[in-house]
């Protein structure tokens, strides 16, 4: 069996959500992701589905609901419809929606199983071990270790024991580290990859595929005392969705391009399970399984008795889905976890949204009002053109070409940086060639042709038609009112489909008449809106929560130094290029920096507050000057910049970073 390579198609699934709570910043942030993705692959031509719903079997739900005096088909019947109706409020554009108590998804998940079983892939035992009821997952008394915790998600694990069904997972081993070794790119970020052929060459064991302590989950076939693990009932929705195994089904076109999309937590699942089971019925595995990281808000982990969960209904009434989309994909890098902040949002709307994006458009169109009546002008004359209006298209070009590549890898946050150059191109060419005085210059002014203004009005307009195009998979409302501002046809953009063909500069007809509309992005008024939050917050919070009004000590002071006593610090940026565990030490790290022209190995005691992952590739601040220090036997060449708090009773850090655009090596101060 080989892996199928990509002829053009696009399939992208979310998880399937747990029916156990209600949408939260988590299910909105992959689902966003998936739809940006898919909606670029539409976009660009290719045959594309998306796939979400839910997992609405397990013990969970089966006590949820006795606790509730309901039967298990009547909760999930009620919380379904939470998450049914966050995607459209979000701009969702899912082809299809699977739940895994329907029908078409349970037959396929007993052919799975029978057929698993009549191959010799599947097999009766009986299992002792620890089980974690949360993940639903039975552990080893080395994965258990002496806490008897869930290695997953840290609960207390239960000694459990029953007969059961067993998949040989064992087998598989060799198979899937050669299909891994061979596709490097099948998982992502790397640390999921390196994590999943860590865990892989440490040894597999087979893995118990059913339960007989429950009642609520498919039944296997031809033994009703056994139900199928829910983990083996979920993950086969991605292609019972499909179709599958019927003969011209959609499986058959889209699964040979399947790509999932979950959280960190569940890689092991989704990257090793579910391959061995697709490799065991002589399936390809999926093409690329990539892995987001986590958010937490504020600086802490989103939990009800914190009263912190973000809720998507909430921010999308306040901000509106396109701003909250383009906030959750542009704050962190795709992959890393994330810190939400909603007066980081409130920032970015005005920064990014109001001022960059939304003062291009109406700059652009009042002058095309004010001088030419609204009627975008023809091509000008090559005569008129100048080198500046050349090497603002070559940069569309080149912001295409790279946001083809990093849409291609899934790196979303730098594709909405790349298509930023291109709007800061514009407001930067408007500064440059002030077409308001070319627009006011005198009848004897012959300092500039006659077709200049045209030449930059249109260069103007036709870097909003291409900024339209590349927003539409993150922004598509924002963007179909852009394209309908310029004076194009609305409806025509607004489904998404085969826009590749107006990629390239210049590529639509004259005449136009452009439309100007009301501001994209109103500026938030911080002051007000931090009132306004103030309000909110208090009314989230019952009463008896309050707190109480704690007189807060002053800010240390620290003594007076003069200019030239900072002089004497080197401060530089540095890019953390490599993460380093250092041996006999819960705190330190050892920090490979790239300083430009060298580089440094910097030992820090923030391992507490910073996986490996959150720190490579950070742009950071680094104190260069410092006299080396020897640490646990390693050479310390530099500090790195971080700020300390204290919150509730413990430290917190957070580290002085820069933009990426700032050259490594440049002096700070």
């Amino acid at each position: 069996m080989t892996r199928s390579e990509n002829n053009g198609g696009f399939y992208i699934t979310t998880p399937i959500y747990y029916v156990n709570d209600v949408p939260h910043i988590g299910h909105a942030y992959t689902t966003i992701a998936c739809d940006a993705l898919a909606r670029w692959h539409r976009t660009a031509g290719h045959e594309t589905r998306f796939l979400t719903g839910t997992d609405e079997h397990g013990q969970k739900i089966e006590q949820a609901a006795q606790k509730r005096g309901m039967t298990p088909i009547e909760l999930c019947d009620e919380v379904v419809v939470n998450i049914q109706k966050l995607w459209p409020l979000l701009e969702v554009s899912n082809d299809d929606f699977i739940r895994t108590t329907e029908e078409r998804h349970a037959k396929v998940v007993q052919y799975f199983f029978k057929t698993l079983l009549d191959k010799g892939d599947i097999y009766k035992g009986d299992y002792e071990g620890w089980y974690c009821l949360p993940c639903e997952t039975y552990f080893t008394d080395a994965q258990a270790g002496d806490q008897r915790a869930c290695p997953d998600c840290g609960r207390p694990l239960t000694r459990m024991s029953e007969e059961s069904y067993f998949f040989r997972l064992s087998n598989y081993a060799g198979k899937l580290i050669a299909h891994y070794e061979a596709h490097p790119d099948a998982i992502m970020p790397k640390a999921r990859y390196n994590e999943v052929l860590s865990f892989i060459r440490g040894g597999l064991q087979d893995l118990s595929v059913s339960r007989t302590t429950l009642k609520w989950g498919i039944s296997v076939p031809g033994d009703d005392k056994h139900v199928i693990y829910v983990w083996l009932d979920a993950l086969v929705n991605y292609i019972s969705a499909l179709g599958y195994p019927q003969p011209g089904g959609l499986w058959e076109t889209h699964w040979p391009n399947a790509r999932h999309m979950v959280g960190k937590d569940i890689i092991r699942f989704h990257a090793v399970i579910w391959p061995a089971i697709l490799m065991a019925m002589g399936l390809n595995p999926p093409v690329r399984v990539f892995a987001h990281g986590w958010w937490t808000v504020e600086g802490d982990k989103m939990s009800k008795s914190k009263g912190n969960v973000v809720d998507p209904f909430e921010m999308t009434e306040l901000y509106g889905a396109d701003a909250f989309r383009y906030f959750l994909l542009r704050e962190v890098p795709f992959g890393n976890d994330g810190d939400f902040s909603e007066l980081a949002m409130a920032h970015r709307i005005n920064s990014d949204l109001a001022n960059d994006l939304g003062n291009l458009l109406n700059r652009t169109l009042q002058m095309i009002e004010k001088y030419r009546g609204g009627a975008l002008p023809a091509d000008g004359c090559l005569a008129c053109a100048k080198e500046t209006d050349r090497s603002v298209a070559l940069a569309a070009d080149a912001a295409i070409e790279r946001m083809k590549a990093e849409m291609d890898e899934f790196a979303l946050d730098s594709a909405l940086k790349t298509l930023w150059t291109l709007i800061s191109a514009g407001n930067k060419y408007i500064d440059e060639t002030e077409p308001w005085k070319l627009g006011n210059k005198g009848r004897d002014d012959q300092s500039e042709p006659e077709g200049r203004l045209d030449v930059v009005l249109r260069t103007l307009w036709e870097i909003l038609r291409l900024a339209a195009i590349l927003l539409h998979p993150f922004m598509p409302e924002t963007a179909a009112e852009i394209w309908a501002q310029l004076g194009l046809d609305r409806g025509a953009f607004s489904s998404g489909e085969a826009l590749l063909s107006r990629w390239q500069w210049g590529r639509c007809p004259s005449p136009v008449i452009v439309k100007k509309g009301p501001v994209l992005f109103p500026r938030i008024d911080i002051s007000k809106w931090k009132e306004e939050k103030a309000r909110r917050d208090a009314a989230k919070r019952p009463a008896a929560e309050h707190p109480s009004v704690v007189p807060v000590a002053p800010a240390e002071k620290f003594g007076e130094i003069s200019i030239a006593d900072f002089k004497k610090l080197e401060i530089r940026v540095a890019m953390i290029e490599r993460v380093e565990t250092v041996e006999k030490s819960d705190k330190l790290y050892k920090l490979l920096v790239d300083l430009g022209a060298q580089k440094r190995v910097i030992v820090s005691g923030i391992r507490e507050q910073f996986s490996a992952d959150e720190l490579t590739g950070k742009r950071i601040l680094v104190i260069c000057n410092l006299k080396p220090a020897k640490l646990r036997g390693i050479t310390s060449e530099g500090m790195l910049l971080t700020a300390e708090a204290t919150k509730g009773g413990k430290a917190i850090y957070a580290l002085a970073t820069v933009d990426d655009n700032v050259p490594l090596g440049s002096l700070v101060g």
